[in-house]
This record gives structure tokens, sequence and C-alpha cells, in this order.
């Protein structure tokens, strides 16, 4: 219980200095991007991932793509590896919140009602779930995922 407290902890204390290093927030227009923007490019990762579909799925994530969850930190690489093992059925996203702190950076935070499994295991519940999306080379990429299953 303490583990994932930890890391959401490290976590947030991470990108805090981020968010309160902009004076204010960028405008949509500016960077090309909306909530929607970013909605959708969240989705279709989550689609690529329970269909595993792995170049799809990369193709949407920066190559320094980091995930943190109870059992460690993923790379990239060991995200897809863990896409093999996984069996996402369902998923819902609900309280869906997106913010600019800076014009090439979304944080992007939500609910996600899943059923799944990992490993053979029942992991379906509901998770607090945060993004970070940033624009390089023009493109929106997934820099960091992370997510807590509810109590």
């Amino acid at each position: 219980m303490k583990k994932p407290f930890i890391l959401c902890c490290i976590t947030l204390l991470a990108i805090a200095p981020v968010c309160f290093v902009q004076g204010k927030p960028a405008k949509e227009g500016k960077s090309g991007a909306n909530e929607s923007t970013i909605t959708d490019l969240e989705k279709s990762a989550w689609e690529a991932y329970k269909n595993k579909q792995a170049d799809a799925f990369k193709a949407l994530m920066s190559k320094e793509y980091y995930g943190v969850y109870a059992e460690g930190v993923k790379s990239l690489d060991a995200e897809v590896a863990d896409m093999a093992k996984s069996d996402l059925r369902d998923y819902s996203f609900s309280d869906v919140k997106v913010v600019f702190p800076h014009p090439k950076m979304a944080v992007m935070t939500y609910k996600a009602k899943v059923q799944a499994t990992a490993d053979g295991k029942d992991i379906s519940g509901t998770y607090n779930s945060g993004s970070v999306w940033v624009q390089q080379g023009g493109k929106w990429v997934g820099a960091f995922h992370t997510e807590a299953k509810t109590q």
C-alpha cells in the first residue's frame, strides 16, 4: 500500500515544478491542440494497447516515454512487451481534465474503468490515471503515464 502512494507522491513532486514555472496556461490555438485533441490521442493509445497494435502504440509515444505503476517504472519497450501479456477487454474514461502548462505540453488526468487481465490475473477496476503529452517535431506524443487503482 505504501509503495503506490510513494510512487504517486514522487511523480507529483517531479511534475509540479513544470506546472508552476509557467506564468499562465497556454492558449489552445497557440499549440494547435485542445482538450479533445489530447483526449483523442489518449484514447488512440488505449485502443492500440487493447488491440495489441505495438507499432501503432509506439508511433503515439515518445522514444523517451516512461510509465510509473505500482509494480515499477516501465520504458516504452517494457510497456510494449507487457502488451502481449495483457488482455484489455473494455475501458471507459470519466472526469477527464486537460491543462496546458506550456504551449508544447499537455497534462491529462482522468478515471479509467477497465476490464482486463495481466499475466492471467484479473486487474479490472477503476484507476486514477494521468498522462503527459508533449509536442516534438510538430507532433504530439505521449511522454509519461501513471495510474493507481482506487480502493
